[in-house]
């Protein structure tokens, strides 16, 4: 039996997130520039989105550039900028073949304008589909999320389009880039840190965290499906006991 085969199609992480890391170590490790890990890291997230394809999974976010790998050396930010339009390019049939809709988060203003017009392009053509959504988050911070979110429910407040009493989550929610999806259920990260990064610290207030020390080039199918076996062994109770959840 396989590890697929272990999995309970029926207990599901509805929404997966994964922080790929370690496509830079990986590299130095082979005696190669970092930009060379992040090629090699492409072919994990191709890995990635075909499993969860395969499984049923609704939801995959992947944390692909955060407002912080701006200071990263211009080398390495423009080929992870060309590699993104490269693959969006190469990977649109694939999208429209396994009706995944794609769908970003993050500072969108900040890209430059060719990654700007190839996303709104894909966005477009797959706004439709409705077996998964894949969501990049480029040049994207949960506190600079969270910050917009307060500045655009205070100006309604101040605007008296909405009430201090009537903010609640749900208000918070829907002012997120997140507002569309649902919370996060497992939370992955690669490469052996244990740190979330400034990702969706909002969204995955109780999600699953597991940790692997795989770095994201060598992160395959079987290492997906060993952390989602751990989150079905996982007793997941919001606060509630043992006891109430039975």
């Amino acid at each position: 039996m396989n590890l697929q085969d272990t999995i309970d199609k029926e207990r599901l992480p509805n929404h997966v997130a994964i922080i790929m890391d370690g496509n830079g170590r990986w590299a130095k490790k082979q005696g190669f520039l970092r930009t060379f890990g992040h090629e090699k890291g492409t072919e994990s997230v191709k890995e990635a989105i075909k499993s969860c394809i395969e499984l049923g999974i609704k939801n995959l976010t992947l944390y692909a550039f955060s407002t912080e790998n701006w200071n990263r050396p211009k080398l390495e930010v423009d080929t992870l900028m060309t590699l993104l339009v490269k693959s969006l390019k190469k990977e649109l049939a694939t999208l429209e073949e396994n009706k995944i809709r794609l769908n970003t988060i993050g500072n969108f203003e900040k890209l430059p304008t060719t990654v700007q017009k190839e996303l709104g392009s894909v966005i477009e053509r797959t706004k439709n589909n409705d077996k998964m959504t894949l969501t990049l988050a480029l040049s994207y911070g949960s506190r600079e999320e969270i910050v917009s979110a307060v500045k655009s429910i205070s100006d309604k407040v101040k605007n008296n389009i909405i009430s201090i009493d009537s903010i609640d989550d749900s208000i918070i929610n829907e002012h997120l880039y997140t507002h569309n999806l649902p919370d996060v259920d497992l939370l992955i990260r690669t490469s052996g840190e244990h740190r979330i990064s400034n990702f969706l610290l909002w969204q995955i207030a109780y999600a699953e965290l597991y940790f692997t020390d795989i770095l994201w080039p060598d992160f395959k199918k079987n290492n997906l499906f060993e952390a989602i076996i751990s989150y079905q062994k996982r007793e997941r109770r919001f606060g509630k006991t043992s006891e109430q959840i039975k």
